[in-house]
């Protein structure tokens, strides 16, 4: 694959990122906002503070900033919220430094998912949308 191709692909590869970047939280924020009750015992199980706010923006995060997103709607912002976002879900979330055994190991797993995550919306943050996207700026 040649420079030329990847330059030449640019805003689909963007667009691609997008889409494979909140995929995951899609899913997520669509079970969480079907079955609000149990995500917000589930924040409860995890002692944050205000389960029911810490639901309400997990839902927020995960489905409706993910959408924009995908869309293409601001964002450099959005990109840079949800760096914020998924690594303080790694940090509440998978918590692997207090855990022991196989549990540990796969909270460590879950952590490094949100890090990797995290690095993928910076370049999100450095690139912008690209050319396919809903709110793109003229020039």
């Amino acid at each position: 694959m040649s420079a030329g191709w990847v330059e030449h692909n640019r805003d689909g590869l963007v667009l691609l990122a997008r889409v494979m970047l909140m995929l995951l939280f899609l899913v997520s924020g669509w079970g969480k906002l079907q079955d609000f009750q149990g995500t917000v015992a589930y924040m409860a199980s995890l002692h944050a503070p205000m389960p029911q706010l810490a639901a309400a923006i997990a839902v927020t995060m995960e489905f409706v900033v993910a959408i924009a997103l995908v869309l293409g709607i601001a964002v450099r912002p959005l990109a840079l919220l949800f760096v914020l976002f998924v690594l303080g879900t790694g940090i509440l979330g998978h918590a692997f430094w207090s855990m022991e055994g196989s549990e540990r190991a796969a909270n460590f797993t879950q952590f490094l998912k949100n890090v990797s995550i995290a690095g993928g919306l910076l370049l999100l943050v450095v690139t912008g949308c690209g050319r396919y996207a809903l709110a793109r700026r003229r020039r």
